[in-house]
């Protein structure tokens, strides 16, 4: 399969991309190259596609649901009673509703920590974009659960190259340190990613000072697990210590300044850290705690907040452009995250007559700071397009399943209070 997007404009000059395979394979081409398939770009700006490196997909069906509330309330009080109702063909369904939102908002990556991974990954599959899903392992399960879950990892096998593995444990305060060693050691034997939660808030850090005598990052550290090859997601309470540490070990830092702000997280202290040499990319969280899965949004917040803690010329349009692409595809071993002759044909074309785009003094500063999803018109993953004029192919049947599933799951949590309550 080859495809030819001709007289789009790319890195500020107008081009003829031609894509072969699965690969970028001539940035400047004849406009009469063959080619199976031809796009016309004239009216269109070719960028780097998005790679989401945290998020919960399936929380698409608690979207709305517990709203204003700080985070162990949430989670334990709303969040987990609601999960615990969800059945295999929920994952599915709230999994596709994620993958459809995240391709409209040009994201054709996301690393997916959630339960029953076997469904999110069929349904990232059917929709044609890549993911690393997690095994996601907890302390409060049963061991037999965790047991059959870090065995489910041993058996994985990846999908198309598309949809591979992330092992994972949830967080410090949530799994027992030989239980993040264990899951820690079969990301290393296996060769798959490590991510976990970590130092999302301030009750986190207090409570593990107060319990290990160090921080979560320290903490961690002292398990030997942190490296190269683990993804810590949010990394907002850190002493300069900890940035040390997260820099020598070679840490991916999954930035999530949405859900940091309204779960009133803190302030990430992304400037020093980038600084320190550390390895920071974006994800959204999920759309429990965003509300959204668009990394457009995110890489404005995650500027904004920056400049808000440490004056206007922090974290510029560019770096965060970078944390949402090449570093996050790069996190996860992927050649991809920039446009070039050779890498992964993953990249999204943008309408340059949008309202939002309109006038085209910098192309990177309206799509970081003006840009939302409306502007996003053709979505290409792995040399395939899965979204061309803002529409993505079985859509309808898509929003209809996940609003009827999440209707099911309600009325199973109704009737679950309902004998609580007369057990009581």
């Amino acid at each position: 399969m080859s495809i030819l997007i001709r007289n789009v404009l790319l890195d500020g000059k107008r081009r003829n991309v031609l894509i072969e395979g699965n690969r970028f394979t001539n940035l400047d081409a004849a406009a009469d190259a063959a080619a199976d398939e031809v796009i016309d770009g004239s009216g269109f700006a070719m960028l780097p596609a998005f790679y989401n490196t945290h998020s919960h997909l399936a929380m698409t069906l608690l979207r709305g649901y517990a709203d204003d509330m700080e985070l162990f309330t949430w989670l334990n009080d709303h969040v987990w009673p609601f999960e615990a109702q969800m059945q295999p063909e929920d994952i599915y369904a709230g999994t596709r509703l994620a993958a459809l939102e995240m391709i409209k908002s040009g994201t054709v990556f996301v690393c997916d920590m959630y339960w029953m991974e076997q469904e999110a990954a069929r349904a990232i599959a059917e929709m044609g974009i890549r993911a690393s899903v997690c095994t996601h392992v907890i302390g409060f399960h049963p061991r037999e659960v965790t047991a059959a879950t870090l065995e489910r990892a041993r058996r994985w096998k990846d999908i198309d190259g598309r949809v591979t593995l992330t092992v994972a444990a949830h967080a410090p305060y949530t799994c027992s340190g030989d239980l993040i060693r264990e899951c820690h050691a079969l990301a290393r034997e296996l060769g798959r990613p490590f991510s976990t939660h970590l130092a999302e808030t301030r009750k986190e850090f207090d409570d593990c000072v107060r319990e290990h005598g160090m921080s979560p990052v320290k903490y961690l550290d002292s398990l030997g697990v942190l490296d190269g090859n683990t993804i810590a997601a949010h990394v907002v309470h850190v002493t300069d210590e900890d940035i040390a540490i997260l820099a020598e070990r070679g840490v991916v830092i999954a930035h999530n300044p949405v859900s940091n702000m309204k779960l009133a997280s803190g302030t990430f202290r992304g400037d020093e850290l980038e600084r320190a040499g550390c390895r920071v990319t974006l994800g959204t969280d999920g759309a429990c705690s965003n509300n959204n899965l668009s990394m457009i949004e995110e890489m404005k917040v995650a500027a904004l907040l920056a400049k808000v803690s440490g004056g206007p010329e922090k974290v510029k349009a560019a770096e965060v452009l970078r944390w949402a692409t090449r570093n996050g595809a790069q996190a996860f071993g992927l050649d991809a995250g920039e446009i070039r002759t050779g890498a992964l044909a993953d990249a999204i074309l943008v309408d340059l007559g949008n309202e939002r785009l309109v006038p085209n003094h910098n192309l990177v500063s309206n799509w970081v700071y003006s840009a939302d999803s409306s502007c996003v018109d053709t979505v290409i993953c792995d040399g395939r397009v899965v979204m061309r004029g803002h529409h993505v192919p079985g859509e309808e049947e898509i929003i209809s399943e996940a609003r009827q599933s999440a209707e099911r799951i309600l009325a199973r949590l109704a009737q679950a209070k309902a004998a609580g309550k007369q057990a009581d």
